[in-house]
Protein backbone atom coordinates (compact mmCIF):
# COMPACT_ATOMS: atom_id res chain seq x y z
CA UNK A 1 0.00 0.00 0.00
CA UNK A 2 1.44 3.16 -0.71
CA UNK A 3 0.87 6.89 0.82
CA UNK A 4 -1.77 8.33 -1.29
CA UNK A 5 -0.45 11.55 -1.00
CA UNK A 6 3.16 10.49 -2.54
CA UNK A 7 4.44 8.01 -4.59
CA UNK A 8 7.80 5.84 -3.35
CA UNK A 9 9.43 3.20 -4.94
CA UNK A 10 10.48 -0.49 -3.27
CA UNK A 11 12.29 1.15 -0.86
CA UNK A 12 8.88 2.50 0.84
CA UNK A 13 8.41 3.04 4.18
CA UNK A 14 6.74 -0.37 4.38
CA UNK A 15 7.61 -3.60 3.76
CA UNK A 16 6.08 -4.68 0.06
CA UNK A 17 2.31 -5.19 1.01
CA UNK A 18 1.55 -8.91 1.54
CA UNK A 19 -1.48 -10.24 1.22
CA UNK A 20 -2.83 -12.18 3.84
CA UNK A 21 -2.73 -15.82 2.10
CA UNK A 22 -5.71 -18.06 1.84
CA UNK A 23 -5.37 -20.24 4.99
CA UNK A 24 -4.63 -17.16 7.05
CA UNK A 25 -8.02 -16.38 5.98
CA UNK A 26 -9.46 -19.60 6.21
CA UNK A 27 -7.68 -19.08 9.62
CA UNK A 28 -9.74 -15.70 10.07
CA UNK A 29 -13.11 -17.61 9.27
CA UNK A 30 -12.67 -20.44 11.13
CA UNK A 31 -11.54 -17.96 14.42
CA UNK A 32 -15.19 -16.04 14.10
CA UNK A 33 -16.72 -19.89 14.33
CA UNK A 34 -15.65 -22.06 16.62
CA UNK A 35 -12.27 -20.62 18.33
CA UNK A 36 -9.65 -20.66 15.78
CA UNK A 37 -8.97 -24.05 15.59
CA UNK A 38 -6.87 -23.78 12.52
CA UNK A 39 -3.98 -21.92 15.04
CA UNK A 40 -3.76 -25.40 16.61
CA UNK A 41 -2.79 -26.72 13.03
CA UNK A 42 1.08 -28.31 12.74
CA UNK A 43 0.78 -28.53 9.17
CA UNK A 44 0.65 -24.57 7.77
CA UNK A 45 3.45 -23.07 7.33
CA UNK A 46 5.26 -20.10 9.89
CA UNK A 47 4.46 -17.41 7.73
CA UNK A 48 0.80 -18.62 7.31
CA UNK A 49 0.48 -19.40 10.96
CA UNK A 50 1.56 -15.72 12.06
CA UNK A 51 -0.79 -14.40 9.42
CA UNK A 52 -3.24 -16.60 11.39
CA UNK A 53 -2.78 -14.89 14.23
CA UNK A 54 -2.49 -11.60 13.22
CA UNK A 55 -6.30 -12.40 11.85
CA UNK A 56 -7.56 -13.45 15.28
CA UNK A 57 -6.31 -10.37 16.65
CA UNK A 58 -7.79 -8.21 14.59
CA UNK A 59 -11.10 -10.50 15.56
CA UNK A 60 -10.13 -10.33 18.98
CA UNK A 61 -10.01 -6.17 19.16
CA UNK A 62 -6.43 -6.91 20.88
CA UNK A 63 -4.23 -3.97 20.50
CA UNK A 64 -0.76 -6.07 20.77
CA UNK A 65 0.52 -9.14 19.40
CA UNK A 66 3.37 -10.64 20.77
CA UNK A 67 5.12 -13.61 19.63
CA UNK A 68 8.61 -15.11 21.29
CA UNK A 69 10.24 -18.24 19.22
CA UNK A 70 9.07 -21.58 20.99
CA UNK A 71 6.71 -20.06 23.18
CA UNK A 72 3.13 -19.55 23.70
CA UNK A 73 1.61 -16.45 21.70
CA UNK A 74 -0.14 -13.48 23.45
CA UNK A 75 -2.42 -10.53 22.87
CA UNK A 76 -2.96 -8.10 24.68
CA UNK A 77 -6.82 -6.85 24.85
CA UNK A 78 -7.78 -3.68 27.36
CA UNK A 79 -4.49 -3.73 28.94
CA UNK A 80 -4.45 -7.20 29.73
CA UNK A 81 -2.54 -10.59 28.20
CA UNK A 82 -4.43 -13.45 26.52
CA UNK A 83 -2.94 -16.37 25.33
CA UNK A 84 -3.96 -17.95 21.90
CA UNK A 85 -4.09 -21.34 20.48
CA UNK A 86 -0.90 -23.35 19.45
CA UNK A 87 2.91 -22.03 19.47
CA UNK A 88 5.35 -19.97 18.34
CA UNK A 89 7.80 -21.43 15.69
CA UNK A 90 11.17 -21.98 16.69
CA UNK A 91 14.12 -19.49 16.23
CA UNK A 92 15.47 -20.61 12.60
CA UNK A 93 11.40 -20.80 11.48
CA UNK A 94 10.86 -17.53 12.90
CA UNK A 95 13.85 -15.56 11.80
CA UNK A 96 13.20 -16.57 8.40
CA UNK A 97 9.95 -15.11 8.63
CA UNK A 98 10.83 -11.99 9.71
CA UNK A 99 13.45 -11.65 7.50
CA UNK A 100 10.74 -11.99 4.61
CA UNK A 101 8.67 -9.50 6.70
CA UNK A 102 11.49 -6.77 7.68
CA UNK A 103 13.80 -7.06 4.39
CA UNK A 104 17.85 -7.79 5.07
CA UNK A 105 18.90 -4.38 5.77
CA UNK A 106 16.27 -4.08 8.72
CA UNK A 107 17.51 -7.87 10.12
CA UNK A 108 21.29 -6.52 10.06
CA UNK A 109 19.78 -3.51 12.32
CA UNK A 110 18.18 -6.39 14.60
CA UNK A 111 21.21 -8.43 14.51
CA UNK A 112 23.68 -5.64 15.10
CA UNK A 113 21.42 -3.82 18.12
CA UNK A 114 18.94 -6.27 19.08
CA UNK A 115 15.44 -4.96 18.08
CA UNK A 116 14.62 -2.78 15.28
CA UNK A 117 10.85 -0.66 14.46
CA UNK A 118 9.48 -1.45 11.29
CA UNK A 119 6.09 -1.32 9.45
CA UNK A 120 3.68 -4.10 7.72
CA UNK A 121 0.78 -3.91 5.29
CA UNK A 122 -1.58 -7.00 5.20
CA UNK A 123 -4.37 -6.89 2.79
CA UNK A 124 -7.79 -7.46 4.63
CA UNK A 125 -5.84 -7.46 7.89
CA UNK A 126 -4.44 -3.86 7.85
CA UNK A 127 -1.57 -1.89 8.97
CA UNK A 128 0.80 -3.57 12.03
CA UNK A 129 3.27 -1.62 13.74
CA UNK A 130 6.37 -4.28 14.22
CA UNK A 131 9.23 -4.16 16.42
CA UNK A 132 11.47 -7.70 16.47
CA UNK A 133 14.08 -7.86 19.40
CA UNK A 134 15.64 -10.19 21.07
CA UNK A 135 15.31 -11.93 23.77
CA UNK A 136 17.47 -14.86 25.66
CA UNK A 137 19.19 -14.64 22.10
CA UNK A 138 16.60 -15.68 19.79
CA UNK A 139 14.00 -13.83 17.62
CA UNK A 140 10.61 -12.13 19.39
CA UNK A 141 8.13 -9.77 17.86
CA UNK A 142 5.36 -7.44 18.89
CA UNK A 143 2.97 -6.24 16.12
CA UNK A 144 0.38 -3.53 17.18
CA UNK A 145 -2.63 -2.94 15.37
CA UNK A 146 -2.53 0.50 13.75
CA UNK A 147 -5.75 2.56 12.78
CA UNK A 148 -6.25 2.73 9.07
CA UNK A 149 -7.75 6.27 9.49
CA UNK A 150 -6.44 9.55 11.07
CA UNK A 151 -9.12 10.08 14.51
CA UNK A 152 -10.55 13.15 15.16
CA UNK A 153 -9.56 15.03 18.47
CA UNK A 154 -13.40 15.11 19.98
CA UNK A 155 -13.70 11.32 20.10
CA UNK A 156 -10.34 10.68 21.72
CA UNK A 157 -11.85 11.66 25.42
CA UNK A 158 -9.60 14.40 25.59
CA UNK A 159 -10.10 18.47 26.70
CA UNK A 160 -11.46 18.44 23.40
CA UNK A 161 -11.35 22.30 23.14
CA UNK A 162 -7.92 23.22 24.93
CA UNK A 163 -6.23 20.35 22.35
CA UNK A 164 -8.11 22.18 19.24
CA UNK A 165 -6.76 25.60 19.94
CA UNK A 166 -3.42 24.10 20.62
CA UNK A 167 -3.20 22.26 17.38
CA UNK A 168 -3.53 25.79 15.33
CA UNK A 169 -1.16 27.50 17.25
CA UNK A 170 1.88 29.02 14.45
CA UNK A 171 4.68 28.13 16.90
CA UNK A 172 5.65 26.43 19.83
CA UNK A 173 6.53 22.98 21.46
CA UNK A 174 3.28 20.52 21.81
CA UNK A 175 4.70 17.19 24.07
CA UNK A 176 2.74 14.45 24.65
CA UNK A 177 4.05 12.13 27.39
CA UNK A 178 3.14 9.02 28.96
CA UNK A 179 4.24 4.86 29.28
CA UNK A 180 4.63 2.87 25.88
CA UNK A 181 1.10 2.30 25.24
CA UNK A 182 -0.72 4.96 26.70
CA UNK A 183 -2.45 6.27 23.52
CA UNK A 184 0.36 9.14 22.80
CA UNK A 185 0.53 8.38 18.84
CA UNK A 186 -3.23 8.26 18.56
CA UNK A 187 -3.26 11.71 20.05
CA UNK A 188 -0.43 13.45 18.33
CA UNK A 189 -2.50 11.65 15.06
CA UNK A 190 -5.53 13.54 16.27
CA UNK A 191 -3.44 16.70 16.22
CA UNK A 192 -2.24 16.53 12.90
CA UNK A 193 -5.49 15.56 11.63
CA UNK A 194 -7.55 18.57 13.36
CA UNK A 195 -4.68 20.73 11.56
CA UNK A 196 -5.26 19.30 8.29
CA UNK A 197 -8.79 19.52 8.36
CA UNK A 198 -8.62 23.05 9.43
CA UNK A 199 -5.93 25.23 8.20
CA UNK A 200 -3.26 24.78 5.02
CA UNK A 201 -0.22 24.11 6.12
CA UNK A 202 2.94 22.21 5.33
CA UNK A 203 3.21 18.73 7.71
CA UNK A 204 6.41 17.15 7.81
CA UNK A 205 6.29 13.74 10.08
CA UNK A 206 9.57 11.88 11.26
CA UNK A 207 9.03 8.92 12.10
CA UNK A 208 10.68 5.46 13.26
CA UNK A 209 8.26 3.64 11.88
CA UNK A 210 5.46 5.69 9.80
CA UNK A 211 2.40 4.74 11.37
CA UNK A 212 -0.96 5.89 10.48
CA UNK A 213 -1.19 7.08 6.43
CA UNK A 214 -2.54 10.59 6.70
CA UNK A 215 -4.81 11.44 3.77
CA UNK A 216 -4.51 15.19 3.00
CA UNK A 217 -7.33 17.35 3.42
CA UNK A 218 -6.39 21.11 3.67
CA UNK A 219 -2.76 20.09 4.10
CA UNK A 220 0.54 19.27 2.24
CA UNK A 221 1.41 16.06 4.47
CA UNK A 222 5.05 14.68 3.97
CA UNK A 223 5.77 11.81 6.19
CA UNK A 224 9.13 10.69 6.24
CA UNK A 225 10.87 7.43 8.36
CA UNK A 226 14.07 6.94 10.06
CA UNK A 227 16.24 4.73 8.96
CA UNK A 228 14.56 4.67 4.79
CA UNK A 229 14.51 9.02 4.24
CA UNK A 230 16.95 10.02 7.37
CA UNK A 231 19.24 8.69 9.09
CA UNK A 232 17.59 9.49 12.77
CA UNK A 233 15.78 11.90 14.37
CA UNK A 234 17.73 14.81 14.80
CA UNK A 235 19.44 15.05 11.26
CA UNK A 236 15.60 14.54 9.83
CA UNK A 237 14.75 17.89 11.45
CA UNK A 238 17.78 19.83 10.63
CA UNK A 239 16.97 19.02 7.11
CA UNK A 240 13.18 19.70 7.74
CA UNK A 241 13.52 23.43 8.49
CA UNK A 242 14.80 23.47 4.72
CA UNK A 243 11.93 22.11 3.46
CA UNK A 244 8.93 24.65 3.72
CA UNK A 245 7.55 23.12 6.54
CA UNK A 246 4.98 24.97 9.03
CA UNK A 247 4.47 22.01 11.09
CA UNK A 248 7.00 19.37 12.07
CA UNK A 249 6.13 15.84 13.85
CA UNK A 250 9.11 13.97 15.71
CA UNK A 251 7.87 10.89 16.77
CA UNK A 252 10.10 10.82 19.56
CA UNK A 253 12.42 13.09 21.85
CA UNK A 254 15.42 10.60 22.22
CA UNK A 255 18.59 12.76 22.46
CA UNK A 256 19.60 16.32 23.25
CA UNK A 257 20.57 17.16 19.41
CA UNK A 258 16.96 16.31 18.68
CA UNK A 259 15.76 18.42 21.54
CA UNK A 260 17.81 21.17 20.69
CA UNK A 261 17.29 21.19 17.19
CA UNK A 262 13.14 21.00 17.71
CA UNK A 263 13.79 24.51 19.91
CA UNK A 264 15.60 25.92 16.97
CA UNK A 265 12.89 24.98 14.94
CA UNK A 266 10.27 27.01 17.27
CA UNK A 267 12.67 29.73 17.81
CA UNK A 268 12.21 29.87 14.10
CA UNK A 269 8.38 30.28 14.02
CA UNK A 270 7.61 26.36 13.62
CA UNK A 271 5.01 24.31 15.46
CA UNK A 272 6.60 21.25 16.97
CA UNK A 273 5.02 18.38 18.02
CA UNK A 274 6.55 15.14 19.48
CA UNK A 275 6.55 12.91 22.60
CA UNK A 276 8.77 11.47 25.92
CA UNK A 277 8.36 8.14 27.57
CA UNK A 278 7.27 9.96 30.99
CA UNK A 279 4.65 10.28 33.06
CA UNK A 280 3.15 13.42 33.76
CA UNK A 281 4.98 17.51 33.56
CA UNK A 282 8.13 17.53 36.04
CA UNK A 283 9.40 14.63 34.96
CA UNK A 284 9.14 15.66 31.92
CA UNK A 285 11.26 19.00 31.96
CA UNK A 286 13.73 16.65 33.64
CA UNK A 287 13.91 14.36 31.48
CA UNK A 288 14.87 17.13 28.90
CA UNK A 289 17.33 18.75 30.83
CA UNK A 290 19.01 15.20 31.67
CA UNK A 291 20.20 14.70 28.02
CA UNK A 292 22.56 18.25 28.64
CA UNK A 293 25.60 18.77 31.31
CA UNK A 294 24.18 20.91 34.43
CA UNK A 295 25.78 24.11 33.17
CA UNK A 296 23.12 23.97 30.29
CA UNK A 297 20.15 23.57 32.42
CA UNK A 298 19.33 27.27 33.45
CA UNK A 299 19.27 27.95 29.21
CA UNK A 300 17.31 25.05 28.48
CA UNK A 301 14.96 26.00 30.90
CA UNK A 302 14.87 29.40 30.09
CA UNK A 303 14.22 28.10 26.19
CA UNK A 304 11.64 25.82 27.23
CA UNK A 305 9.74 28.56 29.22
CA UNK A 306 9.79 30.88 26.26
CA UNK A 307 8.67 27.71 23.51
CA UNK A 308 6.90 25.18 25.81
CA UNK A 309 2.85 25.79 24.47
CA UNK A 310 1.37 22.60 26.20
CA UNK A 311 2.53 19.44 27.88
CA UNK A 312 -0.13 16.42 27.84
CA UNK A 313 0.81 13.33 30.06
CA UNK A 314 -1.74 10.53 29.27
CA UNK A 315 -2.77 7.24 30.78
CA UNK A 316 -5.11 4.77 29.21
CA UNK A 317 -7.42 2.79 31.79
CA UNK A 318 -9.74 0.07 31.58
CA UNK A 319 -13.37 1.36 31.70
CA UNK A 320 -15.63 0.36 34.48
CA UNK A 321 -17.88 -2.00 31.71
CA UNK A 322 -15.11 -4.01 31.13
CA UNK A 323 -15.18 -3.10 27.51
CA UNK A 324 -12.27 -0.47 25.76
CA UNK A 325 -9.79 1.75 28.22
CA UNK A 326 -10.24 5.28 28.45
CA UNK A 327 -7.64 8.18 28.62
CA UNK A 328 -7.10 10.41 31.72
CA UNK A 329 -5.00 13.14 31.12
CA UNK A 330 -2.74 15.86 32.33
CA UNK A 331 -2.35 19.07 30.59
CA UNK A 332 -0.14 22.33 31.28
CA UNK A 333 -0.35 24.96 29.58
CA UNK A 334 2.11 27.91 29.07
CA UNK A 335 0.54 30.30 31.72
CA UNK A 336 2.93 33.57 33.66
CA UNK A 337 3.14 31.44 36.73
CA UNK A 338 4.37 28.18 34.92
CA UNK A 339 6.75 30.30 32.82
CA UNK A 340 8.08 31.59 36.08
CA UNK A 341 9.16 28.09 37.87
CA UNK A 342 10.49 27.19 34.54
CA UNK A 343 12.86 30.36 35.04
CA UNK A 344 13.45 29.87 38.42
CA UNK A 345 13.98 26.33 38.22
CA UNK A 346 10.90 25.15 40.73
CA UNK A 347 10.60 22.36 38.33
CA UNK A 348 8.79 20.21 40.92
CA UNK A 349 6.17 23.28 41.55
CA UNK A 350 4.58 22.19 38.27
CA UNK A 351 2.06 19.77 39.74
CA UNK A 352 1.02 22.01 42.82
CA UNK A 353 0.98 24.49 39.98
CA UNK A 354 -1.88 22.35 37.54
CA UNK A 355 -3.42 20.89 41.02
CA UNK A 356 -4.54 23.37 41.76
CA UNK A 357 -6.02 24.44 38.31
CA UNK A 358 -6.14 28.65 39.19
CA UNK A 359 -5.40 29.23 36.12
CA UNK A 360 -7.73 28.94 32.90
CA UNK A 361 -6.87 25.25 30.76
CA UNK A 362 -4.99 23.60 33.42
CA UNK A 363 -6.14 20.11 34.08
CA UNK A 364 -4.36 17.41 36.55
CA UNK A 365 -4.45 14.05 36.40
CA UNK A 366 -6.80 13.80 40.07
CA UNK A 367 -9.54 16.39 37.91
CA UNK A 368 -9.46 13.88 35.14
CA UNK A 369 -9.78 10.97 37.30
CA UNK A 370 -12.41 12.49 39.49
CA UNK A 371 -15.01 13.25 36.72
CA UNK A 372 -14.21 9.47 35.17
CA UNK A 373 -15.69 7.98 38.80
CA UNK A 374 -18.39 10.60 39.10
CA UNK A 375 -19.99 9.98 35.59
CA UNK A 376 -19.42 5.96 36.38
CA UNK A 377 -17.01 4.94 33.33
CA UNK A 378 -14.14 3.54 36.07
CA UNK A 379 -14.14 2.35 39.36
CA UNK A 380 -12.90 4.10 41.93
CA UNK A 381 -10.08 1.50 43.05
CA UNK A 382 -8.60 2.14 39.28
CA UNK A 383 -8.56 6.26 40.05
CA UNK A 384 -6.97 5.53 42.78
CA UNK A 385 -4.19 3.23 41.71
CA UNK A 386 -3.54 5.72 38.72
CA UNK A 387 -3.43 8.79 40.92
CA UNK A 388 0.33 10.66 41.77
CA UNK A 389 -2.12 11.77 44.76
CA UNK A 390 -4.36 9.21 45.81
CA UNK A 391 -5.36 10.85 49.09
CA UNK A 392 -6.39 14.24 47.72
CA UNK A 393 -8.11 12.43 45.14
CA UNK A 394 -10.35 10.71 47.52
CA UNK A 395 -11.10 14.01 49.53
CA UNK A 396 -11.98 15.86 46.94
CA UNK A 397 -14.38 12.92 45.44
CA UNK A 398 -15.88 13.24 48.91
CA UNK A 399 -16.62 16.81 48.04
CA UNK A 400 -13.76 18.37 50.30
CA UNK A 401 -10.33 20.02 49.24
CA UNK A 402 -7.36 19.28 51.46
CA UNK A 403 -7.14 21.13 54.80
CA UNK A 404 -10.52 23.14 53.88
CA UNK A 405 -13.23 21.09 54.70
CA UNK A 406 -14.98 22.98 51.67
CA UNK A 407 -17.24 21.58 49.49
CA UNK A 408 -15.87 21.15 45.95
CA UNK A 409 -17.85 21.95 42.88
CA UNK A 410 -18.59 18.81 40.88
CA UNK A 411 -18.89 20.78 37.69
CA UNK A 412 -15.20 22.35 37.22
CA UNK A 413 -15.96 24.53 33.92
CA UNK A 414 -15.79 21.52 31.22
CA UNK A 415 -12.52 21.74 30.91
CA UNK A 416 -12.22 17.87 29.96
CA UNK A 417 -14.68 16.77 27.23
CA UNK A 418 -15.00 13.06 27.39
CA UNK A 419 -15.89 11.01 24.72
CA UNK A 420 -19.65 10.91 23.74
CA UNK A 421 -20.17 14.29 25.61
CA UNK A 422 -19.90 13.89 28.73
CA UNK A 423 -17.97 16.89 30.54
Amino acid sequence: MQNPNQSRDSKDLVSEPLPAGPRAQEALRNSENDGAPALLQTSISPRHKLEAWLAEMVRMNASDLILRAGGRPSCRIDGRIHFLPGRVPPPGALLEVLTGVCGEEKMNIWKARGSVDTALQLDGLGRFRLNAYKQMGEPAVVLRKISQEAPVLSSLGLPTQQLERIALKKRGIVLVTGIAGSGKSTALAGLIQHVNMHAERHIITLEDPVELLFTEDRCVISQREVGTDTTDFAEGLRHALRQSPDVILIGEMRDGETVAAALDATETGHLVFSTLHTVNAPQTVDRILSFFPQPRHQQIRQRLAENVVAVMSMRLLPRKSGRGMVPACELLLSTPRVRDLLYEGQVSELSRVVEAGHEEGLISFNHSLRLLVQQDVIELETALAASDRPEELLLALRGFSKGKGNPQSSSPGGRLRLAGGGE
